[in-house]
């Protein structure tokens, strides 16, 4: 799970709690997460991976090939993936996302940029032979949001649809060296006035159709864009409208 950071605001309960958007908040901004697979006899074994998402949200793993995790998902590729929010207080009045399904390898190099924007520090070993890409399948989550609030969530309902998106996938690495080299004042003003995060140099690390990650001293957090967008275009206009919205135009 993640390790220990300021407290995120938490979902508001009652009829305006969405699980839905709970969940894709955890999952696209957790940068580690709890591994669980299983053992070659049977036990279930857990274990710390750096974590980020593919563009409709499944969970990305960069793995060891020397890692017991490794060799347990060879013998049985079924897992479970835990993505928490941890903050000050009672640690389970906090959000956390369970996934489960089964990994499969991918192309590491069409996800690289992809993954060093979100896992910089990985940057030394990604291109070693014996780091591999993997990418858990879920076929459903979890997901408890607080005391009360358990919900369990089907991958179709989760899942981010890239249909017509393809433009702005493309355009994604484009976009955040633009926002990171001529807009750190607006990916600062998204953490400060819109998510009421900590004041910093806060970086833009990706987007979707659904809305964009940013991040601060590997803490990461995710801003829902209005309205779905599928080009480049569609988020300019999402996050020209969220600077005018935190400076409360």
């Amino acid at each position: 799970m993640t390790t220990a950071a300021p407290a995120t605001p938490q979902p508001a309960a009652g009829p305006g709690f969405d699980p839905v958007a709970v969940a894709r908040g955890l999952l696209r901004s957790a940068r580690r997460a709890s591994l669980a697979t299983l053992g070659r006899n049977g036990a279930p074994y857990v274990s710390l991976v750096a974590v980020a998402t593919a563009p409709d949200g499944a969970p990305l793993l960069l793995v060891s090939d020397l890692a017991r995790h490794t060799h347990n998902l060879a013998s049985d590729p079924r897992a479970s993936l835990l993505c928490a929010d941890v903050g000050a207080g009672d640690p389970l009045a906090h959000p956390r996302v369970t996934l489960f399904g089964a990994c499969v390898q991918v192309d590491k190099a069409e996800q690289k940029a992809r993954w060093l924007a979100r896992q910089p520090e990985s940057a030394m070993y990604v291109g070693f032979s014996d780091f591999r890409m993997l990418r858990l399948e879920p076929h459903g989550a979890h997901l408890v949001a607080g005391f009360g609030r358990i919900v369990d969530l089907a991958w179709d309902d989760l899942r981010t649809d890239l249909a017509g998106a393809e433009g702005l996938i493309a355009a994604e690495e484009g976009i955040v060296a633009h926002m990171n080299e001529d807009h750190a004042d607006a990916t600062r003003l998204y953490a400060t006035k819109l998510l009421g995060l900590p004041d910093g140099d806060w970086r833009f690390e990706g987007v979707d159709p659904l809305g964009c990650e940013i991040a601060l001293d590997g803490r990461a957090a995710y801003l829902p864009f209005d309205a779905p967008a599928t080009t480049a275009g569609d988020v300019r206009k999402q996050l020209v409208a969220l600077v005018a919205k935190a400076r409360g135009g």
